[in-house]
């Protein structure tokens, strides 16, 4: 057993125990097996963050109220002499919803479309603690900083302007906007489906406070796997009362993140580069140029 490992309570009783490797999270992840059956998550980050990783194991455990699939915190303590710190959730089975979601029928991608946005509304009935900074105070500050950036970043994406002169042109948008809990990366590549053809939410490693509506900022994975599935979402979420104030704050996101997407790429090499520029196009070709808020994949209501 790794000797990181030792530390940690009932670590004896772990019967497998192997490395994962899917995602972007810098924590080292582990798939466990007990003696007595029982799968697990464990996560072990450095122990500088142990501040950080104790409240999102904390705030993990506040969703208890929503019935979805999703890992559920178990224990969280520092372990490998004090070096590391280590979270213990229960394992969520299941298979990558950017995998599954294709092979099903326009039904079932909606239908898991809407479970995505009720799933998230509830998540979004958790207000931010200890009256956080103004939102548009700080989503400003990080629109100066996609932007500046991107500038210097040296890459050229293809309608960057108007998509800056989008973003510059709605930031009034953001005023008095309340805040709450949120996922931090809520998209298809990080759902799962279950064997029963029900969705699960996992990866709740960049929790934070902020704008409910921000969360949308990531749909454009959603919606080009399936604009169903991402419509879903939406219409989930508001119960087939989506208004139209939320369609205009969406696009602002879309398009300040698309911006922040190119210079995040770079180190992680040209293909994810390429990537970006790709979806970046895609969103532009969805929003005319961003010459309407509404998104071309969007329908109303499938059901």
């Amino acid at each position: 057993m790794n000797k990181a490992f030792k530390d940690i309570p009932n670590s004896s009783t772990w019967n497998s125990i192997e490395a994962v490797h899917k995602g972007w999270s810098k924590d080292k992840k582990y798939y466990i097996k007990t003696l007595d059956g029982r799968e697990l998550l464990l996560r072990i980050a450095d122990i500088s963050l142990y501040e950080y990783k104790k409240w999102e194991f904390e705030s993990v455990g506040k969703f208890a109220h929503i019935d979805c699939l999703m890992s559920r915190p178990m224990d969280c303590g520092i372990c490998d002499n004090g070096q590391s710190v280590y979270s213990l959730y229960t394992w969520a089975a299941g298979e990558d919803a950017n995998q599954v979601i294709p092979t099903l029928c326009k039904e079932d991608q909606y239908r898991l479309g809407v479970q995505a946005g009720e799933i998230l509304r509830e998540m979004h009935k958790i207000p931010a603690e200890n009256s956080p900074i103004p939102w548009a105070e700080t989503y400003n500050l990080k629109i100066n900083k996609y932007i500046a950036n991107y500038k210097a970043c040296g890459i050229h994406l293809k309608g960057a302007e108007t998509i800056i002169n989008y973003v510059e042109s709605n930031r009034y948008l953001l005023d008095n906007r309340s805040q709450s809990i949120q996922h931090g990366d809520y998209h298809v590549g990080n759902m799962i489906v279950s064997k029963d053809n029900e969705l699960g939410i996992i990866d709740f490693n960049r929790l934070s406070y902020g704008d409910p509506w921000e969360e949308f900022n990531r749909i454009t994975w959603d919606a080009s796997l399936s604009g169903l599935f991402a419509s879903g979402r939406i219409n989930g979420y508001f119960n087939n009362d989506v208004p139209d104030s939320f369609f205009r704050l969406m696009a602002l996101y879309i398009a300040s993140n698309q911006l922040s997407s190119i210079h995040w790429a770079i180190p992680f090499g040209q293909d994810q580069v390429d990537v970006m520029l790709e979806r970046a196009g895609e969103v532009l070709d969805w929003y005319d140029g961003f010459q309407t808020y509404f998104p071309s994949w969007y329908v109303a209501n499938e059901q």
